[in-house]
């Protein structure tokens, strides 16, 4: 197998920050704020496993649900603003991302979501800092697993695809699929939540930090 440059995109939610844990602190805020059972809960964070891919959808359905009177917008809105405050980012983590750069890697975040939203994550994890680049899809208007995010991410590294470089997500579709077609090798975070989906990927692990300890063997 031909070499790669050192180049590493990493996917941000359920990646290099854990999305379920601040999921769950904002569904239990939800619930008490709009006098919820408790139910409502488990209720809340199954509709979000279901992986809706857009957020309108999802708060139509807790709207319609639970009989809210808030507009589908306010409640998408609030979420965004909320979201931000509640990820956090391991110290292990940003030690690995920092590690990587010491190495010799070109380190970017590549992810989709809305700017708001994805801005306020990075700059409230720190991670805007913690790597050389980003390329979010609600800025650049493209969305994984689209090749041209992944090549605004590898050119604000001074890289290009055309010489290689790794992918590493949770989502088979929008960060291993599209990071093979973008000529990537890959690393896919398996969370146990794509049963009976063709995995394509060069490496499976189950946490960011295997997938930062493979780069540096794979060097």
């Amino acid at each position: 197998m031909r070499p790669v440059q050192r180049l590493a995109l990493f996917d941000l939610d359920h990646t290099l920050v854990n999305l379920e844990e601040a999921f769950r602190v904002w569904a239990e805020e939800f619930v008490d704020e709009h006098g919820l059972d408790r139910e409502a809960v488990d209720w809340l964070i199954a509709l979000d496993r279901v992986g809706y891919p857009h957020r309108e959808v999802f708060f139509g359905k807790i709207r319609a649900y639970f009989a809210l009177s808030e507009p589908v917008e306010e409640l998408w809105s609030r979420y965004r603003r909320r979201m931000p405050y509640l990820v956090y980012c391991r110290s292990e983590v940003m030690e690995g991302l920092s590690q990587l750069r010491s190495s010799g890697w070109k380190v970017a975040i590549v992810t989709n979501g809305t700017a708001d939203n994805q801005l306020g994550k990075l700059q409230q994890t720190g991670l805007a800092e913690a790597v050389d680049a980003c390329a979010l899809s609600g800025i650049e208007g493209i969305r994984k697993p689209d090749r041209g995010l992944f090549e605004i991410a590898a050119s604000r590294c001074g890289m290009s695809l055309d010489a290689g470089g790794w992918m590493i997500g949770d989502n088979l579709i929008a960060d291993i699929a599209g990071g093979r077609a973008a000529g990537l090798r890959t690393v896919w975070i398996d969370r146990g939540t794509w049963p009976d989906h063709e995995l394509n990927a060069d490496h499976v692990v189950e946490d960011v930090l295997e997938a930062m300890r493979i780069l540096h063997d794979e060097a």
